[in-house]
């Protein structure tokens, strides 16, 4: 394991080196291995709230493979300016889940893509370019509370899926509370008590476990397997594009809080070499983004963006090879080429998937709980800005009926919860006065001249 001298890492691999392939092979699996289950449990958490069959869910979890893997080459090597030629691994992030289930239950999934096409490659390329400007209004405060609402809110999708899915005849029986209980316990006990690889697996592991379990039970149907071809080549506009205005807007507010996120993953990768990302890493992340989410609206993927977790075990084996994380890219498309990999995701019991979803959801508003506390001074005022926003946030979540007498676009809009919480804790802390207000800190700083200061004090 990697040691910490003066805010920078002893790496075992840095940025540039090449480790021989038997172990870049290793490693580049490592990181699929952490990341798959998060990116798969995406699509399977929205295919259930549009009401996909499983044929579509193995196609969409195919083609999230795909272009997380694309996206995950790109960003190791780049394309022109497209690509921050850092360790970054891509997938779907749970930011966008409640915003294309919603849309894609009212409006229909051309609904997703199309809003997806224009907004990825337009507002993501724009914070890029504009970075410099963008960056003072979204500090930890905000950004630290919409990660808490984004675990927040998923919270009761996790319970549902623990107690046998909604809708499901045996909707909280003992057997799937019981397996949900037996990941989630397995999850748990791996991650705290254990070290190295089994740590990092804890989820796999326990999902691998509980799927083992749920055979000889009877609940799993193997049937989507061995209909679904080895190798298939993506369908593109498979459901084709509408373009709607308010699907427009709630997803290019979304890439916004989606490209802080990123350039927060960003900044972790880089902080293992003890500086932050330059501005050509910043704007090729970025880029990449949005680009990529855009060409694989067209191929009906969902938007990708870095995977924090990817980040940690950066910093916790000291590998930082950009060219092993593109050998895990390269694995990813290649499943992703392979209908029958999609496939096993959908076999996979719902409680199977409660008990991991569970945890994973709390991990994220653990994460942002964490942002929050470490760069922010929970004054009155920065109280009052959490309390808002998550209180705004978690109550369109619970009481999505309290906003029923407003258009049916602004109920699409700000039913949204990460919308709400992000936007009310914006505002709020752009127009407050305090630490981490982009306007009124500046102008209280210029405030204090030398005339002003008084070395009695000191």
């Amino acid at each position: 394991m990697s040691t910490e001298r003066g805010g920078e890492l002893d790496l075992e691999y840095e940025r540039d080196d090449r480790p021989p392939w038997p172990k870049s092979l290793l490693l580049g699996l490592q990181h699929v291995a952490v990341m798959i289950v998060p990116a798969t449990a995406v699509a399977y958490i929205v295919a259930d709230g549009v009401g996909l069959g499983a044929g579509e869910t193995a196609y969409i979890v195919q083609m999230i493979l795909l272009f997380s893997g694309l996206a995950t080459v790109i960003q190791a090597y780049t394309i022109g300016p497209v690509g921050a030629k850092l360790p970054l691994v891509m997938g779907t992030s749970f930011t966008f889940v409640g915003a294309i289930t919603t849309i894609g239950a009212e409006f229909g999934m051309a609904a997703v893509f199309g809003a997806v096409l224009v907004t990825g490659f337009v507002v993501e390329g724009l914070i890029g370019w504009q970075f410099d400007r963008i960056e003072p209004f979204f500090p930890p405060l905000v950004t630290g509370l919409v990660v808490v609402i984004i675990g927040l809110y998923l919270i009761p999708t996790g319970m549902e899926y623990a107690a046998g899915g909604a809708g499901a005849d045996d909707f909280g029986a003992t057997h799937n509370v019981g397996l949900a209980a037996l990941v989630l316990a397995i999850a748990v006990v791996l991650n705290l008590f254990t070290r190295g690889v089994a740590r990092l697996l804890s989820i796999l592991a326990a999902i691998v476990v509980g799927y083992a379990v749920a055979v000889p039970l009877g609940m799993v149907d193997f049937s989507p397997i061995f209909d679904a071809a080895w190798i298939a080549v993506p369908s593109p506009t498979r459901y084709g594009f509408e373009f709607e205005p308010i699907a427009i807007v709630t997803f290019a507010f979304l890439f916004l809080v989606s490209a802080m996120e990123t350039v927060g993953d960003m900044s972790g990768v880089t902080a293992v070499e003890g500086r932050s990302p330059d501005e050509d890493e910043v704007r090729g992340g970025l880029f990449t983004d949005g680009i990529v989410s855009s060409i694989g609206s067209i191929f009906a993927t969902f938007p990708v963006t870095t995977f924090s977790q990817n980040v940690g075990i950066v910093s916790f084996t000291g590998v930082m090879s950009r060219h092993v994380v593109a050998v895990s890219g390269v694995i990813l498309a290649a499943l992703g080429l392979s209908p029958r990999v999609g496939a096993v995701v959908t076999t996979i019991p719902s409680a199977v998937f409660g008990g991991a979803v569970l945890l994973m959801v709390g991990m994220v508003a653990a994460s942002g709980v964490r942002l929050i506390i470490l760069h922010t001074e929970l004054d009155r005022r920065n109280m009052v800005i959490v309390a808002v926003s998550l209180g705004l946030g978690l109550g369109i979540a619970t009481t999505p009926e309290a906003i029923q007498g407003l258009p049916p676009a602004a109920q699409t809009f700000f039913g949204e919860p990460v919308i709400l919480t992000a936007l009310s804790a914006l505002v709020l802390n752009t127009f407050v006065p305090g630490e981490q207000s982009p306007l009124f800190d500046e102008a209280a700083l210029e405030s204090v001249t030398p005339s002003t200061i008084d070395p009695s004090n000191d």
